[in-house]
C-alpha cells in the first residue's frame, strides 16, 4: 500500500485549505484512514480518523473547523480544514490501516500565518 498526500501549502489565519490521501496498491479495504499532524519540537497528534462506514473521530481542538471524509471508490481520504489558526502549522500525514499493518503517506506542509 502507497499513501499520496498533496494539499499543503501556506495560507493566512482565517483561511481554508482541503488535504487529500491517495492509497495505491492491492487491497481490499484500509480501516481506518486518518490524518495525523506534526508541529516543529511536538509529538505527532492524531487530526482525525474516519473507518470505512463513515464514522469520524477529531481532536478537540479541530472539531468544528475541520472535517475528514474519504471516497472508498477511490480509495481517497481528504481534510478540510477551515478557520486554520497559526497553531495548525505542522506537517499532516496520512495513515492508514490493512488488518495489522499500518501504512503512512509522506508528509505535506501546512502554514498558517497570523
Amino acid at each position: 500500500v502507497q499513501l499520496q498526500a498533496s494539499g499543503g501549502g501556506l495560507v493566512q489565519a482565517g483561511g481554508s485549505l482541503r488535504l487529500s490521501c491517495r492509497a495505491s496498491g492491492r487491497f481490499s479495504s484500509l480501516n481506518p484512514m486518518a490524518w495525523y499532524r506534526q508541529a516543529p519540537g511536538k509529538q505527532r497528534e492524531l487530526v482525525a480518523s474516519i473507518t470505512s462506514g463513515g464514522s469520524t473521530n477529531y481532536a478537540d481542538s479541530v472539531k468544528g473547523r475541520f472535517t475528514i471524509s474519504r471516497d472508498n471508490a477511490k480509495n481517497a481520504v481528504y481534510l478540510q480544514m477551515n478557520s486554520l489558526k497559526p497553531e495548525d502549522t505542522a506537517v499532516y500525514s496520512c495513515n492508514a490501516h490493512l488488518g495489522i499493518y499500518s501504512y503512512w503517506g509522506q508528509g505535506t506542509e501546512v502554514t498558517v500565518s497570523s
